[in-house]
């Protein structure tokens, strides 16, 4: 054999039977043979596996040392992206870690770039960095209304909606999803009909999470004009927006359809889910009115700290040099959700809808008749977020924001379970 064949086979996790070690093939033949076959990937440095036990990853220590396959928490298990981790290095070399200031870079980096992608035009003064997403959805629950105020929220829906609310003094009512052209997405009649006098503020989660939908243009207006009339206020989390699977989709900031939903919108974005940083700690705000931005700024004033240099460095080095990285990495999530979409759908007991966004897997696992769906996973080795989490019990969410192969051992241990305890 070989050396090119010997390669193949060292970088490979490739299946070569079929190719006998007693006849020459070219390395070209075998290679784009497999490739035909779908039996390896040209994706190889997501591919690699990454260690991270000892590291104090809140995903992978949550197990400790049994043998199950965390997939719950929302960070990936791919390495940032060289330019990302470049940055890093040539910042720390620098040896000095003083206070920091926004960088005028980081603002100008996100003024271009919400220009380009979506023909936002935003202001330097409208940007607030803020250390985290979910510090945000809190003081936007302070910043809009008072005391005893009504905060609503769509169901089922990534936690902290459900708790930034109570922590600030609010009350919290619920808006269900409805499944609408092969989504879901809020159900507009419900929304209206759970609007009171007490009701300031609608906590939005665009790309949705759990289940990864995109809204449309139309149904962001539909949504945009409710707010209106109602004369409310809108948080939209759109820390997904750079996650979208759907090639045929586009994300929307709800903000940028026109000037009087953005006066009553505060957007929270952040690079930590796109580039894998999210241990960094860096995330921003964007709110167009003075008014709404003087009390947002106001409420965090002594409690929230400032963004650390290091999330900084980081976040600039992403916006900057890192999309075609991310063009890489939708590539391979494109193909860990089709694979897992298909496997999912042929458990008897499972069903999974189309993702259009996120590494965050939505199934519906009610057929299965488990009382406790969650234990029953981990048992079967695999970890998973339990749906009861989000509202909706009925539900598990996967992250496959991981290598296929991790993505394969998981369907192989959910299968082998459900087998053992459906009646054939």
């Amino acid at each position: 054999m070989s050396g090119c064949n010997i390669l193949i086979m060292t970088i490979c996790h490739g299946d070569l039977r079929g190719y006998p070690v007693t006849t020459h093939y070219s390395a070209e033949t075998v290679f784009c043979n497999l490739i035909s076959q779908r039996k390896i990937t040209m994706n190889l440095e997501f591919d690699k596996p990454i260690d991270r036990k000892g590291t104090a990853s809140q995903k992978w220590e949550k197990y400790g040392n049994s043998d199950i396959l965390p997939m719950w928490v929302a960070d990936t298990d791919f390495m940032s992206p060289p330019c990302v981790m470049d940055a890093l290095h040539q910042r720390i070399d620098h040896g000095v870690f003083g206070y920091t200031n926004v960088p005028n870079e980081l603002n100008e980096l996100v003024i271009q770039r919400m220009q380009e992608l979506y023909n936002w035009q935003i202001e330097k003064d409208w940007i607030i960095w803020l250390p985290g997403l979910v510090c945000g959805l809190n003081l936007a629950c302070r910043a809009v209304g008072g005391s005893g105020d009504q905060v609503l929220s769509p169901k089922p829906i990534y936690p902290p909606f459900m708790s930034s609310p109570r922590l600030s003094d609010r009350t919290v009512a619920t808006v269900s999803l409805k499944e609408s052209n092969g989504h879901f997405i809020l159900d507009f009649e419900a929304l209206e009909q759970s609007i009171s006098e007490q009701t300031k503020l609608l906590l939005f989660c665009n790309p949705h999470n759990p289940g990864g939908s995109v809204y449309s243009q139309a149904e962001l207006e539909q949504l945009a004009e409710i707010i209106i009339r109602h004369d409310l206020y809108i948080c939209s989390d759109e820390i997904h927006c750079d996650l979208i699977l759907e090639e045929s989709l586009k994300h929307i900031p709800v903000a940028s359809i026109g000037e009087e939903i953005s006066k009553r919108t505060i957007t929270l974005m952040a690079p930590s889910k796109t580039y894998n940083i999210a241990g960094l700690g860096c995330s921003f705000a964007i709110i167009s009115d003075l008014q709404l931005r003087k009390q947002f700024i106001n409420v965090r004033k002594g409690i929230v700290p400032d963004v650390n240099l290091l999330g900084y460095t980081a976040a600039i080095a992403a916006y900057k040099d890192g999309d075609e990285w991310n063009k890489k990495q939708l590539n391979y999530l494109r193909e860990n959700r089709d694979y897992l979409i298909k496997e999912i759908n042929k458990i008897p007991g499972l069903k999974l809808l189309p993702i259009e966004a996120t590494y965050l897997a939505w199934i519906d696992v009610s057929g299965a008749k488990l009382s406790n769906p969650a234990h029953f996973f981990e048992q079967a080795g695999v970890g998973m977020s339990p749906g009861r989490d989000f509202g909706d019990g009925n539900y598990m969410r996967l992250n496959f924001g991981c290598t296929r192969e991790t993505l394969e051992e998981a369907v192989r241990r959910i299968k082998r379970a459900l087998a053992n305890e459906l009646p054939a």
